[in-house]
């Protein structure tokens, strides 16, 4: 099969179309005619060297969704038969012509969505409902702050947290992305790169402060974070993009009684993936094949130009998802 390569570590040049043998499904395995699979910011760490893939995954073919169709079932599984449409999670190896995956962290795709759309939600959506309802535990009432309001994290965010009748804070670093979002269910735009986005949730808020803060900054929103949380507020990071680092005030975090979670969804263990996924199915999915919530695709490009993929990825220029279709 053809597939993406890192030929070694390095920029978005060092992505080369090459031939690799086909995966071998396991007996409680798929494999999957891939035919489409969508950009994370996971991605372009792993191909700098800073990212290594988790056990049992390709270090040198990227990719953590796909879709595409069924070719061929293990011999124990009975739910899905060659040809069913299917979309979910990977470890890594979705730039690739086909995967295999475990049955059980293969969705069936809804007959309203088309492979771009299914490949434009696995990683982003999982780790959005993950972060706001089990990390935090978010209920309809309550006031919520999501940074980066125009990644595929930030626009599942927003339409699951608007979905359960919370009112949502984003921010964003220009006003065609908030305007965008707030088609979504943003109540609250904020333009980092012209506001504080602390002083706007004070100030919205009366000076209470969120409920819920979803980051994918890290670094230096630490401080301008915990002083736009609430009393007993919870704080989810998802991500370091500022870097890893921060200087704690820990009298502050006492003082609020506040509740910090880190969280990653690529190296868990796959029976927690297989949680996360019937969850995802039991309560999202079904909004998804009615049209209450949808993926948000920004691009495509075809799977031969991954490269020019990766570079438009860096220049922050998407709002949602950047696909790759796979021919």
């Amino acid at each position: 099969m053809r597939a993406v390569v890192i030929t070694e570590p390095g920029g978005p040049e060092v992505l080369q179309v090459q031939d690799v043998p086909d995966p071998v499904p396991g007996p409680d395995d798929v494999l999957v005619d891939v035919k489409a699979t969508s950009l994370n910011r996971a991605d372009t760490l792993q191909r700098k060297g800073g990212y290594p893939a988790p056990p049992g995954s390709p270090d040198d073919i990227l990719g953590l969704e796909f879709s595409g169709v069924v070719l061929k079932a293990g011999e124990r599984v009975t739910a899905l038969v060659e040809g069913d449409r299917v979309f979910g999670l990977l470890g890594g190896g979705g730039y690739a012509g086909r995967v295999i995956t475990h049955h059980r962290l293969a969705m069936p795709i809804p007959d309203s969505m088309d492979f771009v759309q299914a490949a434009a939600v696995p990683e982003v959506f999982f780790t959005a409902y993950d972060a706001l309802f089990n990390h935090c535990g978010l209920e309809m009432g309550e006031k919520v702050l999501v940074h980066a309001a125009g990644s595929g994290v930030g626009t599942a965010a927003i339409q699951m947290a608007h979905h359960a009748g919370a009112f949502v804070f984003g921010t964003a670093g220009s006003d065609d992305k908030l305007a965008k979002a707030a088609d979504l269910g943003l109540d609250v735009g904020i333009n980092y790169r012209e506001q504080d986005f602390s002083a706007v949730v004070a100030e919205r808020t009366g000076g209470t402060g969120v409920d819920v803060l979803l980051d994918v900054v890290g670094g230096e929103y630490w401080d301008r974070n915990v002083a736009s949380l609430a009393s007993r507020g919870r704080m989810v990071l998802v991500g370091t993009l500022s870097g890893g680092q921060a200087s704690v005030n820990l009298g502050a975090l006492l003082g609020k009684r506040l509740r910090v979670h880190g969280t990653v969804l690529r190296a868990r263990p796959v029976e927690e993936k297989i949680a996360l996924t019937n969850q995802f199915t039991k309560h999202v999915l079904p909004l998804m094949s009615s049209g209450r919530i949808k993926p948000v695709v920004d691009c495509t490009f075809p799977l031969a130009e991954a490269a020019e993929a990766h570079r438009y990825m860096e220049a922050d220029a998407n709002f949602g998802k950047i696909v790759l279709t796979v021919d």
